[in-house]
This record gives C-alpha cells, sequence and structure tokens, in this order.
C-alpha cells in the first residue's frame, strides 16, 4: 500500500472511531438525565442544565477529534 492510501485510511478509521464515542456519550448522557429526572423531578432544571453543559463540551471534544483526522490526512 502506498504512503497516500494508508493515511486515508487511518484518517477514516480515527474518524470513525471519534464519531462512535460521541455518539455512545450522548447516549449516556441522555439516558443518564432520563433516568435522573424521572427520579427526580423536581431537579429536571439543574438536570437538563447540566446534561446540555456536557453534551456541549463531548460536540467539542469530537469535532476536535475530527478536525485532527483530517489535518493527519492532508499532511
Amino acid at each position: 500500500m502506498e504512503l497516500a492510501a494508508i493515511k486515508f485510511v487511518a484518517a477514516g478509521i480515527g474518524a470513525a472511531l471519534t464519531v462512535i464515542g460521541a455518539a455512545l456519550g450522548l447516549g449516556k448522557i441522555g439516558n443518564a438525565a432520563l433516568e435522573g429526572t424521572a427520579r427526580q423531578p423536581e431537579a429536571a432544571n439543574a438536570i437538563r442544565t447540566t446534561m446540555i453543559i456536557i453534551a456541549a463540551l463531548l460536540e467539542g471534544a469530537a469535532m476536535l477529534g475530527l478536525v485532527i483526522c483530517l489535518l493527519t490526512m492532508v499532511m
């Protein structure tokens, strides 16, 4: 295999793992928030706020991973 092809494959695998990890993390966050709200409905606003902050940080980390994969492919 040529070096350029290996870079494309590595970037694709890295991007796929990044997206899968982010999706699993968001699923766990949503599940935990739903369970927490069901157990303590009076804390729904605090749980929702915390969930949104964590989801935003997770999405930021996922985007950083994707950018790193794309930069690895280009260089």
